[in-house]
């Protein structure tokens, strides 16, 4: 099963028309941004291959969540000069710890993990607004070092450069300020679970970049990551969620009626969740209006929720093969503009499955990752005349990435990692009346986690310079904006 991401890659050109493949200067824009990942990859490996035995590798250490008062921070630990068939080390059980503070040479403060794993997560807590702390990950002594980011420009471990380079670090991050106001309600934001898919990132037309299977006798790993978000997005208090399209991996019945079955453990569709369809979840036959619509009414509807107008946007009603650009439909734009003309001012959270735009892509980007450049610009002209709106919620690029556009600097566009794979979670929106955070979270659960790291392996290792942000703030960030006709949730 072919997996939206191969869209960034020329492969392609055997699936897609030609109008559809990127041009050659994204091409080589692309991989000047990729080949000192490149050779840092193939270092690594190299200087893997003669460990001494008694050695613990710590590795991929990374900075997910960042908010006013915690920080939530995972790596790896593995036995060196093994090997799982994928580059990758085999697990290594051990215990895991995060020395802290807010002087690099004073790191007085530790928290450590409830047992031994070899998938750490460690979540610091009670962090002050505004400060400057310095961090050091260790597994039996052995410092972690982080995820190579910052040679794509871009930092998995910090808002500073802190530490890069180093063995271990410390490294550095600062916490934001709160978002403004008194706190109202919390939405998950999630997309892409891809129901049904058993290989991730399979490109088709280039059998070099192998695809990533489950490993034999564990559960599909969909499923996996799907009911891991529900419960995560509970435990972190979301009173909504948001399921922004290809929640299915090619549309088949089965794999819908599943999803829904899942999602229904957060709650009741159209009151505690809602879903939008994207280009995987097409079929000739309407399961996804079977699913979710129940057999009737367009995929596309605004809903006001105490105050909080929430627009969901069907982004591919048109006759296609799934990889070209997503596509309104004039009867959905002209709705669409209507419904932001008759109040401009409420507070209104968009989501659909294309992004608007995408900008600082890794990979080659094609005409097939955003919606279509016309629909684009009417859909910005129609947000430059709605104040109200603040934020535009997508999927379908499967990474992590907020954007602002000169045309409506007030509406956060902000592209989601996909549920299934790596880093695999979620995004919760928290409204404030004076403004809101958007921070990300990897789905919890030990098999969450496992899968996840191994799916970090897509294109050939580099997907996390692509899907994790390049950039904490792509993941965790704090807008100001008046929200106060949001009625408190609850």
């Amino acid at each position: 099963m072919r997996c939206c991401f191969s869209a960034h890659l020329p492969a392609l050109a055997a699936l897609s028309a030609l109008s559809a493949l990127p041009g050659p200067c994204e091409v080589l824009r692309s991989g000047a941004r990729l080949a000192p990942a490149l050779l840092r990859t193939a270092a690594a490996v190299q200087r893997a291959r003669s460990p001494h035995p008694d050695d613990l590798t710590a590795v991929n250490l990374e900075l997910v969540t960042l908010t006013e008062d915690r920080a939530i921070i995972t790596w790896y630990t593995g036995i060196p000069g093994t090997d799982d068939g994928l580059g990758h080390p085999l697990p290594a059980i051990t215990e895991g710890e995060v020395v802290y503070g807010t002087h690099p040479a004073r790191l007085n403060r530790v928290a450590a993990e409830d047992g031994p794993t070899a998938h750490h997560q460690v979540e610091l807590t009670d962090l002050e607004p505004g400060q400057t702390y310095y961090y050091q990950a260790r597994s039996r002594g052995v410092a972690a070092t982080p995820t190579p980011l910052h040679l794509v420009r871009g930092n998995a471990v910090g808002t500073s450069a802190f530490g890069l380079g180093s063995r271990g670090g410390p490294y550095s991050f600062t916490t934001p300020q709160p978002p403004p106001g008194r706190h109202l309600l919390s939405v998950a934001l999630c997309n892409d679970l891809h129901l049904g898919e058993t290989t991730a990132g399979l490109v088709g037309g280039l059998p070099l970049l192998r695809g990533v299977p489950q490993q034999p006798g564990r559960a599909p790993y969909p499923e996996v990551m799907s009911r891991a978000l529900v419960e995560e997005a509970r435990r972190r208090g979301a009173d909504l969620l948001l399921a922004g399209g290809d929640i299915s991996a090619g549309g088949a019945a089965r794999d819908l009626d599943e999803a829904r079955r899942i999602l229904d453990g957060f709650g009741t569709h159209g009151r505690d969740y809602f879903v939008v369809r994207g280009n995987h979840d097409r079929s000739p036959d309407g399961a996804f209006h079977t699913a979710f619509l129940d057999g009737r009414g367009p995929g596309y509807f605004a809903q006001d929720l105490g105050g909080l107008r929430v627009i969901g946007l069907d982004t591919y009603v048109k006759s296609g093969n799934g990889a070209d650009s997503g596509g309104l439909g004039p009867e959905q734009l002209s709705w669409f503009r209507a419904r932001l003309r008759e109040q401009p001012d409420q507070p209104t959270l968009v989501f659909g499955h294309h992004p608007l735009t995408v900008r600082d892509s890794v990979f080659p980007v094609t005409r097939g990752q955003c919606l279509d450049r016309r629909q684009a610009r009417a859909v910005l002209d129609a947000y430059a005349s709605a104040p109200g709106v603040f934020l535009h919620h997508a999927g379908h690029t499967h990474r992590n990435k907020r954007t602002v556009l000169p045309r409506a600097p007030h509406v956060t566009q902000q592209e989601v990692a996909a549920a299934k794979e790596y880093p695999g979670g979620f995004t919760l929106l928290r409204i404030h009346s004076g403004g809101y955070a958007l921070n990300h979270y990897k789905a919890g659960g030990l098999a969450a986690r496992q899968w996840s790291e191994r799916s970090r392996r897509v294109a050939a290792g580099l997907w996390p310079h692509h899907a994790l942000g390049r950039s904490v703030s792509d993941r965790n960030s704090v807008t100001a904006h008046d929200l106060s006709g949001v009625a408190r949730r609850g």
